[in-house]
């Protein structure tokens, strides 16, 4: 196969580094089978053999021999084309997080999340804020630490941030914020003003067959355009996407017997992740750039696919069969209908459960209490208050309990601060996607023809193809003309919720 590396030292690097590959493979593999079909009971042995493996990973990441070939590409940037600069760009963050976090605080921080992961299950469980306090107290001053060690210009939550997304900064997200929060609380004023977009609706719970929506599902994708030589579909408690390798990509669903709009748009939204690992250029398979850029350009993916493609109502013409197969209810009523129970709009505690037009609205809650909690402005022991007192504030709503509440999310317990403003970064790019696509091709007509392919060559040719090769801002200002800019997603907003149904009641 032809390849895009010629620099005889990347090609030595490339061969030095296939071992880094081939542990994250396994570390892959044996992640997908934890959540999928292992044994409970196997999960202690599976805990050690990836711990060991990360270890001998880290190790492997810090050897004289990867370091010194790294350090002397650097100094020879010029002899290199942009991908064989991607690949020491991305090999030189490995190593500097790598280096900078020493073996025992990797070490205390595994043990504390892997100790605090159950526990922050069962306290949410039980709605005992008190048994996870002192796990997320110590996972806290812990991850200050990892701040301090990373370094950063302006504010300890920006080296968190860039592990995320790279150069992404607070105060990029706080202006992102300034301009997204007030009018995403205008036009959320309005949508709940009107009666077009529900706030509920009878087919939430409305029952279906479990059995019949694994078929439909099954069909769903293909519809999409998935390989199924190249891809899975399966079951878990939480929808995700895991790639494996160019040609092993995996996503999951779940499926509750009620409310067939959460396994749809699961199954379209890790469709979406799965789509932008499988079009990368595989001749960047197995090397530091052959996967999704950043978190943040990877959640546009899923959100463009799930919400401005799949909520569109050209999308939900081409899905109305699909759900009439397995609601019965759905039979009933009108592909207009049908649109708006999938476009409910509620204001509501929880982040998983909220619609595109609040979703944002929950992740400022965390980013501002995370940024406070870096800084030691707030303790664990006011979270609770501070997170009720910013979310009716927010959205109008105050939880009526802890797991509503600060215990909802997984994150914390895993370590994850610094995460959570990714989401709402992908929500503008996919915005930003659509305006910009949209000067190519006529996406209402492509969409309601069913003609997806060449949405899907479009991404390919600007996103997709390039992996990591470039930083997330090159990548976006070369495929988009800017980084992300909250007023496409705006603008957006103003015209589904807004423009929109005076067309469709029309």
């Amino acid at each position: 196969m032809e390849t895009v590396f010629y620099h005889p030292l990347i090609k030595e690097l490339l061969k030095r580094t296939r071992t880094l590959w081939a542990i994250d493979h396994a570390l892959a593999l044996m992640r997908w089978d934890l959540e999928t079909s292992m044994p409970r009971r196997g999960s202690e042995a599976r805990s050690i053999a990836i711990s060991e493996l990360t270890v001998l990973r880290r190790r492997l990441l810090l050897s004289d021999d990867i370091r010194k070939m790294v350090e002397k590409l650097n100094e020879r940037l010029e002899e290199l084309n942009d991908y064989e600069k991607g690949v020491v760009r991305v090999l030189s963050r490995w190593i500097r997080v790598a280096t900078a976090l020493p073996e025992e605080l990797v070490a205390k921080l595994a043990k504390v999340t892997s100790e605090a992961t159950p526990v922050w299950a069962e306290a949410k469980k039980r709605n005992d804020y008190e048994k996870f306090k002192p796990y997320l107290k110590e996972i806290v001053e812990l991850t200050r630490e990892k701040a301090e060690r990373l370094g950063y210009k302006e504010h300890p939550y920006d080296a968190l941030l860039d592990l995320y997304e790279e150069g992404l900064t607070t105060r990029e997200v706080e202006n992102i914020f300034d301009r997204l929060i007030p009018n995403t609380k205008r036009v959320l004023e309005k949508v709940l003003s009107d009666d077009f977009y529900p706030r509920q609706h009878p087919l939430e719970k409305a029952p279906y067959s479990i059995d019949r929506a694994r078929q439909v599902m099954a069909n769903l994708l293909e519809r999409l355009g998935w390989d199924w030589e190249r891809g899975r579909l399966d079951v878990s408690p939480h929808p995700f996407t895991i790639e494996l390798d160019i040609d092993d990509v995996r996503i999951t669903t779940r499926y509750e017997g009620h409310d067939i709009r959460r396994p749809v748009y699961a199954v379209i939204h890790e469709y979406g992740h799965a789509l932008y690992e499988l079009q990368i250029d595989r001749r960047l398979a197995r090397t530091p750039i052959g996967s999704g850029v950043s978190l943040g350009v990877h959640e546009s993916q899923s959100r463009f696919w799930e919400n401005v493609i799949g909520r569109s109502p050209w999308f939900v013409k081409l899905l109305k069969p699909f759900i009439d197969v397995v609601v019965e209810e759905a039979r009933k009523i009108d592909w207009l209908e049908l649109y708006r129970y999938v476009n409910i709009v509620r204001p509501d505690t929880i982040r998983v459960e909220a619609d595109e037009l609040t979703y944002n609205l929950h992740i400022y809650l965390r980013f501002e209490l995370e940024k406070q909690m870096i800084m030691g402005e707030i303790g664990v022991d006011e979270l609770p208050e501070a997170w009720n007192e910013l979310m009716d504030k927010l959205l109008g709503v105050k939880p009526k309990n802890y797991s509503e509440g600060v215990l909802q999310d997984i994150h914390w317990s895993h370590g994850s601060i610094g995460y959570f403003p990714t989401y709402t970064m992908g929500n503008i790019i996919a915005a930003q996607i659509r305006n910009r696509i949209a000067m190519d091709l006529d996406l209402e007509s492509t969409i309601e023809e069913n003609k997806l392919a060449p949405i899907r060559d479009w991404l390919a040719k600007r996103i997709h193809r390039w992996g990591s090769t470039y930083p997330p801002k090159e990548l976006l200002k070369r495929s988009l003309g800017e980084y992300a800019n909250p007023e496409h997603l705006i603008r957006y907003f103003e015209w589904k919720y807004i423009e929109l149904p005076n067309k469709l009641g029309s």
